[in-house]
C-alpha cells in the first residue's frame, strides 16, 4: 500500500521538498527521526531544537541562548513527540525513530496559553520595546497572533530597582527565563545573579537579594545583553551622547590603564557617554556656579582649580561695624556661638581642597573633578582652568559610576591620592583632632576605612552604640534628631565635615540619625583602631580626652536645649505657612509698628549696606512675619551647597560664609524666599590672558545671621517702639492660641 502524504487537516505539516530534505541513511554515531514529516539525521546528543534548525524548521524560543546550557524553563519551544505531555525542544534529545510535530493544534494551543500567561504580568510595551522595539516576548506574541492576554495580572509586584547607575531593573518585565543568571554565572563567572522566592513571588536577585547597586555586580552588561525583555536595560539608551568632544573608540579606551577592567560590552553599549576633550593653556574647562552633568578626568597636562568669586576676607577680617552695633556692644555682647571649627581650606568638587587664602590648587594627570555635579547635578563648585595644553575625558554618570565602583585599579588610584593629599587636612579640621601631632594623624589615616553608601542609606541611627567616627569625602548627609514633636534636622553636612566624634571618646549612644542624601563616600575610623593608635601617643591622648570632654558636655547642653515643647496649635493657616518649622522668626507687632523702617536700615548698616530682611510677609493675628531667615528645624537651604558655605551652628543659626560662589541653589531650596542673591563685583582672570584680571559682576547669597556676636539682632535693637522681636514661632504662637481659642476647638 502506498503511504499517504500527511495533510494539514490532521495537524501534520506536508513533507518539505528540495534541498532541506535530509538523507535517510545514518552512521553509527547518528540518529534518524522525523520532524513535521521530514526525515532528519543528526549526531547523537543533539536536541530536537538542533535537529529542527538543521533542516530550516524554526521553533520559537525565549529562555534558550546559543552556546549556553539549555534549561527549558519557558516551554515556548514545546513540541509533540507522541507522548502524554509536550516536551521542550531545547532540552529533549533526539532519538531514533522519533516522530515530532512542532506546529500541531495541540502545540499551538499550548504555545498561545504560555504567551498569554507571560504577557499577563508583563508591562507592555516594556522598556526594551519602547527603546528599541525588540522585546523578544512581545515580538513573538505578535508573530503568533497573541495580541492580548485573557488573564488578569497578579496582585504581587516587585517593582523596579534603580539603585544601579548603569542598569535599570524592572522585575515586572522579568519572565524568569534565567538567561541573565546563565550569562552572569556561566559566561562571565561573576556569580552575582540567582533566583529567589517561590511561586508568584519568585524573581531574580543579586547576591543575598540586595539592591543591584549594593551588590557585588561589576556592571559588565552581560545580563542586559542576555535579557529578552525590558527587565534589564541600559539606563543610558536615551540621551546618553555628549554634544561636544571627540568620540572615543572602545579599543582606545581599553588601552588606557583606567579602563582595562571595564567591560567592552558596557563601553560599546554606552558609545558617546565618554568623549575626549582638548583644552589649550588658559581655557576654562568648567566654571563655578554653572550646572553640569559630567565629570572630568585628566589624561595629559596641568590645570588649576580656584574660586574666582571668593574674596579672601573670611572670619579674620575686622568688621567696621554700624552705629547700632556700636551702641549694642556697649550694652552687652555675647560670644560668637561655638560649633563650627575654623577652616583653613574650602571644600570643592575635586580631589583637592582650596586654601582659605584664595590661592589656586593644582590638578594633573590621574585627577578627577566634577564628580558631585555629575552624580547629583549640583552646581559646579569651582572654576578649573587649563594651565598647559590638557587632554581630558569628559563622561556622564554611567561611565563615572563604572570607573569608581567597578574598576578596582581606578578606585585604588583615587583612594591613594585622597589618603596622601587630603585626608590629613580633613581629620585636622575636626574638633577632636585639631591639636594632635602630625605623627598621630599619619598613623591614623592609614587605619581609616574608605566606604561608599547609596542615596537613602542610614549611616548611623539615633540610640545605637557610638563606635566610630565618620568623615565625608564626597556627597551630602542629613543629620536629624527624632523627637516626640517630630524630626528636627540638626545639619546638612558635605565634603570634609565630620560626625560621630563622640563615638571615639566613649560617647555611649548616638544622639542623632545620619542619612545619605545621595551617593556618599565616607572615611570611617572605628574605636578599636583609634584606641590602638592613641596608646602610642600619650600627649595626644591627653589632648583628645580634654576635647572629648568638651564634646560630651556640648552634646548634653544641646539635648537639654532641644527638649520638646508640647503645644497644640489648631489653626490650619499656621501650619500651611510653615511656621511650625521655624526656630526663629522676626515678628513685627503691627499695633506698635510705625513703618519707620529703622529695622531695615539697621540690618543694612550691620551687613555692608545689604539688608537681610524685607518688611513684608504673611500675617498671623496682629503680627507680621517679616521676610527674613527663620533658621528652620529642617534647613533645606543647606542641602547640596557645592562648597559648604551655608552652615549651621550648634545654637541652630544658619549662616552663609564668605566663600559662597553664588550658584543660587540655597535660594531655590528655601521654601519661604528668605535667601536673596545680591550682586557683587569680583576680579576674574581672563581666559585668553590669565595674568590680566577684570571686574565682573557676580552674585552671592545673603540671609539673616541673627547678628552673631551681639546681644541681640540689630533690627530688634534699633526698633524705637518695641515692635520687632525674634521669637520661637511654636512657643510664641502656641501660647497665644491657647489663650485665645476655646478648648473645644483645639484639634
Amino acid at each position: 500500500m502506498k503511504p499517504t502524504q500527511p495533510s494539514v487537516a490532521d495537524g501534520r505539516e506536508p513533507v518539505a521538498q528540495g534541498k532541506h530534505v535530509a538523507r535517510e541513511t545514518r552512521g553509527p554515531n547518528q540518529v534518524q527521526l522525523t520532524i513535521d514529516g521530514m526525515p532528519v539525521v543528526v549526531e547523537k546528543g543533539s536536541t530536537i531544537l538542533d535537529a529542527a534548525r538543521s533542516v530550516g524548521i524554526q521553533i520559537p524560543v525565549l529562555c534558550y541562548q546559543p552556546n549556553e546550557r539549555a534549561v527549558g524553563v519557558c516551554r515556548v519551544c514545546s513540541i509533540d513527540a507522541g507522548e502524554n505531555t509536550l516536551s521542550p525542544a531545547c532540552v529533549k534529545l533526539a532519538e531514533n525513530g522519533m516522530v515530532i510535530r512542532t506546529n500541531s493544534a495541540k502545540v499551538k494551543q499550548a504555545k498561545h496559553i504560555l504567551l498569554e500567561l507571560l504577557l499577563a504580568d508583563h508591562p507592555s510595551p516594556c522598556a526594551r520595546q519602547q527603546q528599541s522595539a525588540d522585546c523578544e516576548l512581545e515580538t513573538l506574541a505578535l508573530t503568533e497572533g497573541v495580541l492580548k492576554s485573557r488573564f488578569a495580572p497578579g496582585s504581587y509586584s516587585r517593582g523596579q530597582d534603580t539603585s544601579s547607575a548603569l542598569i535599570s531593573i524592572d522585575h515586572d518585565a522579568c519572565i524568569l527565563c534565567d538567561r541573565c543568571i546563565r550569562g552572569c554565572n556561566e559566561v562571565k563567572h561573576n556569580n552575582v545573579i540567582g533566583r529567589q522566592g517561590k511561586g508568584y513571588q519568585a524573581g531574580i536577585a543579586f547576591d543575598l537579594n540586595d539592591p543591584m547597586g549594593d551588590s557585588s555586580c561589576i556592571s559588565c552588561g552581560e545580563c542586559m545583553v542576555s535579557c529578552p525583555t525590558g527587565a534589564l536595560t541600559n539606563k543610558s539608551v536615551v540621551g546618553s551622547a555628549l554634544p561636544e568632544g571627540e568620540p572615543i573608540d572602545v579599543h582606545f579606551l581599553k588601552q588606557l590603564p583606567y579602563f582595562e577592567e571595564v567591560s567592552g560590552t558596557f563601553l560599546d553599549l554606552n558609545k558617546g557617554s565618554v568623549v575626549l576633550r582638548r583644552f589649550r593653556a588658559g581655557e576654562i574647562i568648567c566654571r563655578e556656579g554653572e550646572y553640569g552633568s559630567t565629570a572630568f578626568f585628566i589624561l595629559e597636562g596641568q590645570a588649576e582649580v580656584s574660586l574666582q568669586a571668593y574674596v579672601a576676607r573670611a572670619a579674620e577680617k575686622p568688621h567696621k561695624g554700624s552705629l547700632f552695633q556700636k551702641f549694642a556692644s556697649l550694652l552687652g555682647s555675647s560670644p560668637k556661638p561655638a560649633g563650627l571649627p575654623v577652616r583653613s581650606w574650602i571644600p570643592v568638587d575635586a580631589c583637592v581642597d582650596l586654601p582659605m587664602n584664595g590661592q589656586a590648587a593644582e590638578l594633573g594627570p590621574g585627577d578627577l573633578f566634577g564628580e558631585m555635579s555629575c552624580v547629583s547635578h549640583y552646581p559646579r563648585a569651582a572654576t578649573v582652568r587649563a594651565v598647559s595644553d590638557c587632554v581630558v575625558l569628559e563622561m556622564l554618570r554611567n561611565v563615572l559610576d563604572m570607573m569608581l565602583q567597578r574598576n578596582h585599579g581606578m578606585r585604588e588610584l583615587l583612594d591613594s591620592n585622597y589618603r596622601n593629599r587630603t585626608l590629613k587636612a580633613h581629620l585636622r579640621n575636626t574638633n577632636l583632632l585639631a591639636s594632635v601631632s602630625e605623627e598621630f594623624l599619619d598613623r591614623l589615616k592609614d587605619r581609616a576605612e574608605l566606604v561608599r553608601v547609596l542615596k537613602g542609606h542610614v549611616i548611623c541611627r539615633q540610640g545605637t552604640v557610638a563606635d566610630s567616627l565618620y568623615l565625608i569625602r564626597t556627597g551630602f548627609v542629613k543629620v536629624s534628631e527624632d523627637r516626640p514633636d517630630g524630626e528636627l534636622v540638626l545639619a546638612y553636612l558635605g565634603r570634609g565635615e565630620v560626625f560621630g566624634e563622640v563615638g571615639l571618646v566613649g560617647g555611649g549612644f548616638r544622639t542623632a540619625t545620619v542619612t545619605a542624601l545621595d551617593s556618599v563616600d565616607l572615611v570611617r575610623i572605628c574605636d578599636d583602631d583609634f584606641d590602638e593608635v592613641i596608646r602610642s601617643f600619650p600627649d595626644d591622648q591627653r589632648a583628645i580626652e580634654a576635647a572629648g570632654g568638651g564634646l560630651r558636655q556640648q552634646n548634653r547642653e544641646q539635648l537639654k536645649r532641644l527638649q520638646p515643647t508640647k503645644i497644640d496649635i489648631p489653626l490650619k493657616n499656621f501650619l500651611n505657612q510653615g511656621l511650625l518649622e521655624a526656630n526663629s522668626v522676626l515678628l513685627l507687632d503691627l499695633e506698635k509698628c510705625t513703618r519707620c523702617d529703622n529695622c531695615v536700615r539697621a540690618c543694612a548698616d550691620a551687613h555692608d549696606g545689604v539688608t537681610r530682611l524685607v518688611r513684608e510677609g504673611l500675617r498671623f493675628d496682629k503680627y507680621l512675619v517679616a521676610t527674613s531667615c527663620r533658621h528652620c528645624r529642617d534647613p533645606l537651604c543647606m542641602a547640596g551647597c557645592p562648597v559648604g558655605s551655608i552652615r549651621r551652628r550648634n545654637s541652630l543659626e544658619v549662616i552663609i560664609e564668605d566663600w559662597c560662589i553664588g550658584c543660587g541653589l540655597c535660594s531655590e531650596n528655601c521654601p519661604y524666599g528668605n535667601i536673596h542673591m545680591q550682586p557683587v563685583t569680583v576680579m576674574e582672570s581672563d581666559a585668553l590672558a590669565p595674568d590680566f584680571q577684570r571686574p565682573v559682576v557676580r552674585q552671592k547669597a545673603t540671609s539673616c545671621d541673627l547678628c552673631a556676636g551681639l546681644a541681640e539682632p540689630s533690627c530688634v535693637y534699633a526698633c524705637p517702639h518695641d515692635a520687632a522681636h525674634r521669637v520661637d514661632a511654636v512657643k510664641f504662637f502656641g501660647n497665644l492660641v491657647e489663650r485665645a481659642v476655646p478648648e473645644s476647638t483645639v484639634t
